[in-house]
């Protein structure tokens, strides 16, 4: 369990930002590598952008399909008590946006690194 859930005794609500767009298969799997990582901590991560995108959900290539992702995205943020930004592939204009949204509701951002070479 990682620091912050044994402090407390129970999973803490993260808000897991990692880039979509672009290469998504490659960012998909990194984001479920970064919701292992989280679950691995001992929290219970939430990745809007990997439930919300999947086929039959919603277009993220539709503006207000995405824009409508987003918000649900928020919403559910505002429960959470943390956003781990995980930074190995860069931050994006949308994980940008993320990172604002948290730190206009005072939660919590820690940035987190996957890959173990960053050279």
């Amino acid at each position: 369990m990682g620091l912050a859930a044994r402090h407390r005794g129970v999973m803490i609500l993260v808000i897991v930002e990692s880039p979509y767009a672009g290469d998504i298969l490659a960012n998909e799997a990194y984001a479920r590598r970064a919701l292992a990582d989280s679950l691995a901590r001992g929290e219970a991560p939430f990745a809007s952008h990997l439930l919300y995108t999947q086929p039959g959900v919603l277009d993220d290539t539709d503006p207000a399909e995405r824009a409508q992702g987003i918000a649900a995205g928020f919403a559910w943020g505002e429960r959470a008590e943390l956003t781990a930004v995980y930074v190995d592939r860069g931050v994006t204009p949308g994980m940008a946006q993320g990172i604002r949204a948290a730190r206009a509701v005072g939660r919590p951002v820690t940035f987190r690194f996957l890959d173990t070479d960053r050279s």
